[in-house]
């Protein structure tokens, strides 16, 4: 059985977002920025394993991830790394943290909020 993870995407932060396309989408909102260009184009998805590494092949370089979850399972994925650790251990971010640092990610936006 492949398991079902759920989780959001970024729009602005796909190379080519007809992926979209491929993909489980449950619910959208638009973010509330006053500028309309940093205003961002949020998916509500559920994905299995396959899913998620296809649609990984399609993030932006720089300062962009997605993460998506299972219960406490969490898939964190960057453009070249793919993280998984237990939402309710913190200790086990430490990597995925680290790295989504060193692509100058804000630590606010490191906080892999689940349901």
């Amino acid at each position: 059985m492949n398991l079902e993870y759920k989780g959001t995407i970024v729009e602005e932060s796909l190379e080519d977002n007809r992926i979209l396309n491929d993909i489980d989408i449950i619910d959208f909102r638009i973010s509330k920025d006053e500028n309309l260009a940093d205003r961002w184009h949020l998916y509500t998805v559920k994905v299995t394993k396959d899913d998620i590494q296809k649609v990984s092949r399609y993030i932006k370089s720089g300062k962009w991830y997605m993460h998506f979850w299972n219960d406490n399972d969490v898939i964190a994925v960057f453009k070249d790394k793919v993280f998984g650790f237990k939402h309710d251990q913190k200790e086990t971010w430490k990597d995925a943290c680290d790295y989504g640092r060193s692509l100058g990610i804000p630590e606010e936006q490191l906080d892999f909020v689940i349901e």
